[in-house]
């Protein structure tokens, strides 16, 4: 069992972190294509079970023979490195938060995923060795890796922006200040995926909080929209961390992936079979997947096998999910105040992946 107190303190960190402007920076990718051992690109072949746990067979799930998108994905606080600021290195840790939360999508798209200069774990375990110049340096890392994306490989094609928790945040502010603003950029957008993040609207709309332009996703038709919520398995407590906003006139937005246009659907969880690695989110990770069935395959699914609603009880906007069985269930870590934040990137992975494919379909169309 990973310890709950020491994460909570790190976890907790990530809502005040602030980002300044971008500043040039030499650009690495986590995944890129062509890049060798790109974690984004795993044989994708899939066991799926029902919610009981009953095998119901295995797809080989095949990319599309010409992947007529791109997907740009900022993964969330995961390094280990024993320093309060992450360092450009590719590690184990990064290469696993990649296959878990980016390559599913890598059927449809093209995966370009950076790596930047995040506060660490050790960091957000103690905030005061963090200066506000580390603070800065990760959204500029974000920032220099997206424009020279458009510089060298985007050549007209839309762009899905996939992010969770601190590079939801992260990419929150690059929507807000390299994108919403501009009709161009806007257009190049076929959709965006910032889950676990806050994303925040004007009460009772779909914009007018972080995006002034952009809208929320609530039909599959729909193109340059944001799909976004924070997962629980329970009413969230008055405390929560995840689906509440101080800001007047504002609330936390929820779009639910499988019934875009409200109301209740299933949903179906999505995961890779590998442990996820050595590490202080790795084991939270493991135990959040520890119920599911352990195929041979690299992917495991239970189709349908999660009830979700979009909630506004107690005030909090938040995505409720029940799992319908034993071959997935959900345990709220470190503690009831995050509800189920570690899965918030695989509990509809199914169905955020599927609307993906649709958008990117009518936007190539369009």
């Amino acid at each position: 069992m990973v310890s709950r107190k020491p994460l909570l303190a790190a976890l907790s960190a990530l809502l005040v972190l602030s980002f300044a402007p971008a500043a040039e920076a030499k650009v690495v990718w986590l995944c890129e294509p062509g890049k060798r051992a790109n974690p984004c690109e795993p044989n994708l072949t899939t066991t799926s079970y029902s919610p009981s746990g009953e095998r119901l067979g295995v797809k080989r799930v095949r990319r599309a023979a010409r992947r007529r998108a791109d997907c740009f994905y900022v993964y969330p606080t995961v390094s280990d490195q024993k320093r309060p600021q992450a360092t450009k290195v590719v590690d184990a840790v990064l290469r696993s938060i990649a296959l878990y939360q980016a390559a599913r999508y890598s059927r449809d798209c093209r995966v370009f995923a950076p790596v930047y200069r995040q506060v660490t774990i050790q960091g957000l375990f103690n905030t005061s060795t963090v200066t506000p110049k580390m603070r800065e340096q990760g959204y500029e890392d974000v920032v220099e890796a997206w424009r020279h994306y458009l510089r060298r490989h985007n050549r007209g094609r839309g762009v899905v922006l996939i992010g969770h928790s601190q590079g939801s945040f992260v990419l929150r502010r690059l929507v807000s200040e390299e994108i919403d603003p501009r009709p161009a950029a806007r257009r190049r957008i076929v959709s965006a995926v910032l889950l676990g993040g806050n994303v925040t609207v004007a009460k009772g709309r779909d914009r007018g909080g972080d995006f002034r332009n952009i809208r929320a996703c609530r039909s599959a038709r729909q193109l340059g929209c944001v799909v976004a919520f924070s997962a629980f398995d329970a009413e969230p407590p008055a405390n929560a961390l995840f689906g509440r906003t101080s800001e007047p006139n504002r609330e936390i937005l929820c779009t639910n992936p499988a019934a875009l246009g409200g109301g209740t659907a299933r949903t179906t969880p999505i995961y890779p079979t590998k442990p996820f690695a050595d590490s202080v989110i790795g084991a939270a990770a493991n135990l959040a997947s520890a119920a599911l069935p352990k195929p041979r395959t690299p992917w495991v699914a239970i189709p349908r096998g999660v009830r979700a609603r979009c909630s506004k009880a107690g005030g909090a906007s938040v995505l409720r999910v029940t799992p319908l069985g034993d071959a997935f269930t959900t345990t709220p870590i470190p503690d009831a105040t995050w509800g189920v934040h570690l899965v918030d990137a695989n509990v509809a992975l199914g169905d955020i992946a599927n609307l993906v494919r649709r958008q990117i379909a009518r936007y190539t169309r369009r």
